[in-house]
């Protein structure tokens, strides 16, 4: 029995994996024919063009400084070309003057990582400089004379650049996911507190905070995603119509962020509220049901944020914003049925959040604190 069923698990592992790489190959396809007209133009560029002998290092300082990046980055592609360019200048430099000894090559490694941290404290940029430098001295010189190699490396470095500022991928992709990611995240720490509540399980609330504070590398990646996005909005013709939607983006997730917070603040007070019976049945009901509906809210707010069409966009939001603002009216002790002054925190704790959320909209601040009820 063991046999067959190790080699169900292993054909079950081979077909995981082989769906995988066909995923990963299909999306990877328009980079990777990027990077090959890249490369090969920068080569073709310096051999043809400016007559070098086998431009090895255009073609690699292209490939490297475009990559398979998360976003459309542009000071990665200009942080990596500049770090081969200035790499094998420094390499050939030194080259120049000491010789190519296998000493020469350890005082050119050395020399190069030092001044690669003091010019910039990127990893990719100290690993660029210093792996170039060192091939610098490790392979024969061209023929072209002591710098060839690193008008080279200009040469692929531009090529790079320019492809990324001519023919990005859409800024608005990255953000777009990440704020549904995001969105999903805070939607189910608060069915988690819901379901916390209908149980009377304070472990299942502790682990609805322990989400909400593992959802801050998420927040963190959608602000570098949208410093790419707006980079490539910015220099790319092509999608410079987009910034204004990276900016309501940007703002939204300053909202979302706070959301954030403020439910792992709740979410720790509930914890509390639970363990010690503040609330009764009547309260336990009506705060779970605002939980499970400020969710589904969530869920229709990021379907409006990472929506393409500008008309259903606004649809989503509008009703976002609808059942948002028919929730907030309810948040008041009085009208969830709490009396004990632990569970009336466990409410005032609820408000910010909704506020946040109403902001996140694309309400105003005012506006959004005068829905919720008078205490």
């Amino acid at each position: 029995m063991a046999i067959p069923a190790g080699l169900s698990a292993t054909r079950r592992f081979l077909r995981s994996r082989i769906r995988t790489g066909l995923i990963r190959s299909r999306n990877s396809f328009v980079p990777a024919i990027q990077m090959t007209v890249c490369a090969v133009g920068a080569y073709a560029f310096a051999e043809y063009v400016l007559g070098h002998s086998g431009p090895l290092f255009a073609a690699t300082s292209s490939l490297i400084a475009l990559g398979f990046s998360r976003e459309p980055r542009l000071r990665r592609v200009m942080e990596v070309g500049l770090g081969c360019t200035i790499g094998i200048a420094v390499g050939d430099l030194l080259l120049h003057w000491l010789g190519g000894d296998i000493w020469v090559a350890a005082v050119v490694l050395l020399f190069s990582i030092l001044l690669a941290r003091f010019l910039d404290s990127g990893n990719i940029f100290t690993t660029q400089l210093a792996l170039q430098s060192l091939l610098v001295v490790l392979l024969p010189a061209p023929s072209g004379g002591p710098f060839t190699r690193s008008i080279d490396a200009v040469v692929g470095g531009m090529c790079a650049l320019l492809v990324t500022i001519l023919v990005p991928k859409d800024p608005r992709q990255e953000p777009r996911r990440d704020v549904q990611k995001l969105l999903h995240e805070l939607a189910e720490v608060l069915r988690e507190c819901a379901g916390a509540l209908a149980n009377s399980d304070s472990t299942q609330a502790w682990h609805a905070l322990i989400r909400g504070r593992n959802c801050q590398p998420l927040v963190d990646a959608m602000r570098q995603s949208l410093r790419a996005s707006g980079e490539v909005a910015t220099l790319a013709p092509a999608y410079r119509r987009h910034r204004d939607e990276l900016d309501r983006l940007k703002q939204s997730l300053d909202f979302i962020d706070l959301a954030l917070r403020n439910s792992r603040v709740f979410a720790r007070r509930l914890t509390s509220a639970i363990n010690h019976t503040a609330l009764s049945d009547e309260a336990t009901d009506s705060i779970a049901g605002v939980l499970q509906e400020t969710a589904a809210a969530i869920d229709e707010l990021s379907l409006g944020l990472a929506e393409t069409h500008e008309g259903v966009r606004r649809a989503h939001l509008r009703t976002a914003r609808r059942d948002l603002s028919e929730i907030a009216l309810r948040l008041h002790p009085k009208l969830l049925e709490v009396t004990r002054l632990e569970g009336e925190t466990v409410v005032m704790l609820f408000r910010p959040l909704m506020v946040d959320l109403l902001e996140a909209t694309g309400m105003d601040a005012a506006e959004a604190r005068d829905v919720l009820p008078a205490l």
